[in-house]
């Protein structure tokens, strides 16, 4: 993680604290990235100490997913990767490539685990997973992420 140059860290070791400091806490650019790097601090921290999760739900007649170790359509980005295939409800199953560091799981067909130190990669592979589904408001069809609901829209009538 690259800091600004007006954010300091330091290090208590007996308290097991780190203090983050700015140079002027009255500008506003200075206070806000004061805020950002203590968050980005956090969540590297519990990502290292408990790992960041992401549970993506499939919603909908059919839709399917599977983890597997060779895909038919990609070829590896490096050694031992897993790839992600979902059936959605297209003609052919869409296989990705698990980011170096995510580890995928399948509990159940119709849910995926994602899990991962780093919770900006987590999260990001579970946006691409989504991106090819996104819930739709009149059936409640699509790719749900992390408990996310949506409210149902009334039928349109003429």
């Amino acid at each position: 993680m690259e800091l600004p140059p007006f954010v300091t860290l330091e290090h208590d070791a007996e308290a097991r604290r780190v203090l983050v400091k700015v140079q002027d806490a009255e500008v506003r650019h200075q206070r806000e990235m004061w805020g950002t790097t203590r968050a980005y601090l956090r969540n590297h921290i519990l990502g290292v100490s408990e790992g960041h999760t992401a549970i993506l739900r499939l919603v909908g007649v059919g839709y399917r997913a599977s983890v597997e170790p060779t895909a038919s359509t990609r070829t590896a980005e490096y050694e031992g990767q897993q790839f992600v295939s979902l059936r959605v409800g297209y003609s052919h199953p869409i296989e990705m490539g698990v980011p170096r560091g995510v580890r995928a799981s399948t509990p159940q067909p119709t849910r995926i685990l994602l899990e991962g130190p780093v919770k900006e990669v987590v999260k990001q592979f579970a946006a691409e997973i989504r991106r090819w589904r996104r819930p739709e408001p009149y059936k409640g069809k699509g790719i749900f992420v992390d408990g996310e609901t949506i409210t149902l829209k009334a039928k349109k009538i003429k």
